[in-house]
């Protein structure tokens, strides 16, 4: 299955790793609304330290912008909640790098295949940007994990 570029526009964030797009009509499929979960990284929960931050980060870079979506190939490029995963260019700015640049998430060890990715994060930290300004900084896997314990 080839999974084709979406011209959309940024019509809603839901946190610092999703946001909501209207996607133009193409050969292969109708205009829609789609969710959209930022591929290869993961922000802060909404009630997590940070979330809220995150959150407004991704909508200064992206909402009510043009936005290039390009879904990832693994599992047809939807999560199991029904959220396309996808790489989000929002007016030619890498929304998912970033995300991580500004310390505004992590990079998803378990689903990150862009090593450069790493050396955002590593910048972050290092000049203690964001999320790591924070002397111990709790990764949303984690702390999800530990909110259902």
């Amino acid at each position: 299955m080839t999974i084709a570029l979406l011209l959309c526009v940024i019509v809603g964030i839901s946190d610092g790793d999703t946001v909501t797009a209207r996607c133009e009509a193409q050969v292969d499929r109708p205009a829609a609304t789609l969710k959209v979960r930022l591929s290869e990284i993961d922000a802060p929960e909404k009630a997590q330290p940070f979330g809220g931050r995150s959150r407004q980060h991704l909508s200064d870079l992206c909402f009510g912008k043009s936005a290039a979506i390009l879904p990832v190939s693994a599992g047809g490029g939807v999560d199991r909640y029904g959220r396309t995963v996808a790489r989000v260019t929002c007016d030619g700015a890498d929304a998912n790098s970033g995300q991580v640049r500004a310390g505004m998430a992590w990079v998803f060890d378990r689903y990150a295949t862009d090593r450069r990715l790493y050396d955002e994060q590593e910048g972050a930290r290092a000049a203690r940007r964001g999320l790591w300004q924070d002397a111990g900084p709790i990764a949303p896997w984690q702390w999800r994990q530990a909110r259902r314990q």
